[in-house]
């Protein structure tokens, strides 16, 4: 995993801890700041994923002729 994968998921992980605190302590502010930073670190994962996919370089295999049979 990369340090990008390994950031995203700490933000991840404090988005869904700091959710939890709001909820449970009644604190508004940090209960919508988990939710943000939750949510936050999929869209940022996903824009990461699909950037990297559209930055790929396709290569082309030739096909591999088929054996020839003896008769």
């Amino acid at each position: 995993m990369s340090w990008t994968d390994w950031t995203i998921l700490g933000a991840f992980i404090a988005g869904f801890l700091l959710f939890l605190y709001g909820a449970n302590s009644y604190n508004a502010i940090a209960g919508y700041g988990g939710v943000y930073l939750f949510i936050g670190s999929i869209a940022a994962y996903l824009v990461l994923y699909i950037y990297k996919e559209l930055k790929k370089k396709e290569t082309f295999q030739a096909p591999t002729p088929a054996p020839a049979q003896n008769p």
